[in-house]
């Protein structure tokens, strides 16, 4: 099936889809890579506020490169999610909803998925300019000094995405390969 989301989301809105399923995302979409997380987590321990709203939010795991005249943004193609394995369970535990990025993730992460309630997203990885075209808007929230990898606050409209892990513990890595087999025989 495929789903049309506007982030941020509610767990409501992430109720029906499956992994294999795709999504057209729009909205407002956060990055943060490796980097970014750590210091996320470091204000996190020294009791303060994330530099966004964590609530219902989407994390989109790109360090995209330096925009073109007349553009929102430069290829922003997704980064390995496992990085950001160590941090993940405690931002969803947080109201984060929705994670994109790919590759596999850890079984900590997969818990904390279905804890609570979010979804684990694929982007197209080697496909920067196609993830790009999907933003519209894009500006540095924080922590500038990091470069590439400094969070920001993208707009996106219909970004093309597939679901990995759902809220039910679903997980396309695991269910693909098996289907694929099974049609086989």
């Amino acid at each position: 099936m495929q789903y049309k989301l506007t982030a941020p989301v509610t767990r409501k809105d992430l109720e029906p889809l499956r992994a294999g399923d795709t999504v057209l995302l729009s909205g407002v979409v956060y990055t943060a890579r490796d980097a970014a997380h750590k210091r996320m987590m470091e204000l996190l321990d020294q009791g303060e506020e994330l530099p966004f709203p964590v609530e219902g939010s989407v994390l989109y795991y790109v360090g995209p490169t330096p925009e073109r005249p007349g553009e929102a943004i430069g290829s922003a193609g997704p980064t390995t999610s496992g990085r950001m394995d160590t941090y993940s369970p405690r931002l969803l535990d947080l109201g984060q909803a929705v994670m994109i990025g790919k590759g596999a993730r850890n079984q900590a992460v997969k818990d904390a998925v279905v804890r609570n309630g979010a979804v684990y997203l694929a982007a197209l990885g080697g496909a920067g300019a196609l993830m790009a075209a999907s933003v519209k808007k894009a500006e540095v929230v924080c922590w500038e000094d990091l470069g590439c990898e400094a969070v920001r606050r993208l707009e996106v409209e219909d970004m093309p995405l597939t679901v990995i892990l759902d809220i039910r513990g679903g997980d396309l890595y695991q269910s693909g390969p098996e289907a694929y087999r099974n049609s086989l025989n």
